[in-house]
């Protein structure tokens, strides 16, 4: 998938699964653009795994071996409480 063309990375982030959507929509909508291109594509290729898997990292119920994908999995989780602290 092209990190530029953000209609279908914005259509990835819809998961299905409402746990995975309030993760991935908001942190797509207000820290999408600000992450580097290098960021931008580890955040598509998290969204290429599986959403039971993407559950149980973003749950912190197990850790991706693949290091850009834990940290970009951190990155999301510090963001969105980052968020929820302000408002």
């Amino acid at each position: 998938m092209d990190i530029n063309n953000k209609n279908r990375v914005h259509w990835a982030c819809r998961r299905g699964m409402r746990e995975l959507d309030i993760a991935f929509m908001p942190f797509f909508e207000t820290d999408y653009d600000s992450l580097s291109d290098e960021d931008k594509q580890q955040f598509v290729r998290l969204l290429e795994c599986d959403d039971p898997q993407l559950y149980r990292w973003l749950m912190n119920q197990a850790v991706p071996e693949d290091a850009g994908l834990f940290r970009m999995i951190k990155i999301i989780q510090e963001r969105n409480a980052e968020r929820r602290s302000l408002a």
